[in-house]
């Protein structure tokens, strides 16, 4: 077996790789619950990519027979109902998983140089992840899924001059019909999953290059024992995939419990217009994105003024992608000397509560009906959203922040 291994290593660095992204790649010894949820974004990764491989052999991309074939796949495919639920669920869990790892990225400040383009790789997996989901929801054929993406591919109709086209090129018909049902297939089952493993393999690559920040916000190659080995740090095997395992097991028990216990999350995940075959002649009571979508949906609609000759959905459709473009640049505004929320001033701190407390709410009113009171609250959390960023030159730079220990604790 070791002759074995040495004549493959000397073909192929399969043990250098290892030692390397692994036994000898050293991470700091302080990771807390945090740094959980990059592990456990690749476990869903996975489950996603197993169930929608099974999911395939059973399901029909056309109009005639997507819909009977999610039921067919539901009732009569052998444990059908749990691969369905497995990836209905795992989009949702994805995206919870997704959006607690970049929560701790802003929080420890894992943006800031030298990690920059670890930052913009993740978003834009990010990125691609929405577009995957997008693709996706449209699969099953049901009135949701219809209505839904009617909706959303009709918005970029209203780019000026080439808004028209463009949404017939989405489309591929005048109207959601076959046709895109079979290409948003092609591009959920094989076009976007590629760009996303190879954005993912690219965010590995950069991290393991730079190495991992901590809660500290302390570079921990800084010191070294006479091995060259930080003194902070840390094998990342075995000692960090035998703690995530603790994260995955805590994780599970969740994600299990939702799959076989409340799989549509009271409408939350699965919505209830979505059991009806879509029928492009009744349009459901109350049209809404996934829950994963809604914040920057409030964000659409909470633009109600023409401006420049050029319409409010117009507008909207503008803020709501700057509203995820800004965070490309995020490396570049925060002017802070310290990475870490531990160690920032106060305004840094109120500015994250009120940007986390507004993206939540947000999220709540891309759900529900739009009211002009409900209107007028996502005209100011839209606001507080950006001004988190704008602000951020100023304030990260003017306010008074705490001496950073040399080395990290515990």
């Amino acid at each position: 077996m070791q002759k074995l291994i040495q004549w493959i290593d000397a073909r192929l660095p399969i043990v250098e790789a290892y030692e390397k992204h692994m036994s000898k790649y050293y991470a700091p010894k302080n990771f807390n619950m945090w740094y959980f949820f990059g592990s456990l974004a690749m476990l869903v990764l996975v489950n996603q990519l197993v169930t929608g491989i099974w999911l395939t052999m059973s399901y029909n991309p056309s109009a005639e027979g997507a819909f009977a074939s999610v039921e067919y796949i539901m009732r009569d495919v052998e444990w059908g109902w749990l691969l369905r639920y497995l990836h209905s669920t795992g989009a949702s869990a994805f995206f919870v998983v997704v959006y607690l790892h970049m929560f701790r990225g802003i929080m420890y400040g894992s943006y800031q140089k030298p990690r920059e383009l670890i930052w913009i790789f993740g978003m834009l997996i990010y990125l691609v992840l929405m577009a995957e989901a997008f693709m996706g929801y449209l699969l099953p054929w049901g009135q949701m899924s219809y209505w839904g993406a009617q909706v959303i591919v009709n918005l970029f109709g209203a780019i000026p001059v080439i808004g028209e086209d463009l949404s017939l090129w989405i489309r591929g018909d005048y109207l959601i019909s076959g046709i895109t049902l079979n290409r948003f297939f092609a591009l959920h089952v094989v076009a976007l999953p590629i760009v996303l493993l190879g954005l993912v393999v690219l965010h590995l690559l950069a991290l393991h290059e730079v190495g991992s920040n901590n809660p500290e916000g302390v570079d921990i190659k800084k010191v070294k024992d006479e091995n060259g080995i930080p003194k902070d740090g840390i094998p990342f095997h075995p000692y960090y995939t035998v703690h995530d395992l603790l994260g995955v097991g805590v994780f599970l028990f969740i994600f299990c419990a939702v799959v076989f216990f409340f799989p549509e999350m009271g409408g939350l995940f699965l919505e209830k217009p979505n059991f009806e075959p879509a029928n492009s002649l009744k349009t459901p009571e109350h049209i809404a994105p996934v829950w994963y979508f809604t914040p920057f949906y409030a964000m659409l609609r909470a633009v109600t003024v023409d401006l420049f000759g050029l319409s409010a959905k117009f507008w909207g459709v503008v803020v709501m992608g700057a509203a995820i473009a800004i965070l490309f640049v995020l490396p570049w505004l925060d002017r802070s000397p310290v990475r870490s929320i531990r160690y920032k001033g106060m305004l840094s701190k109120i500015a994250l509560l009120i940007f986390v407390v507004s993206f939540v709410i947000l999220g709540y009113l891309g759900i529900v009906p739009a009211t002009e009171g409900r209107t007028k609250a996502a005209q100011i959390l839209t606001t507080l959203y950006f001004l988190y960023f704008i602000l951020m030159p100023f304030y990260t730079r003017m306010e008074k922040t705490k001496p950073v220990p040399e080395r990290v604790s515990g």
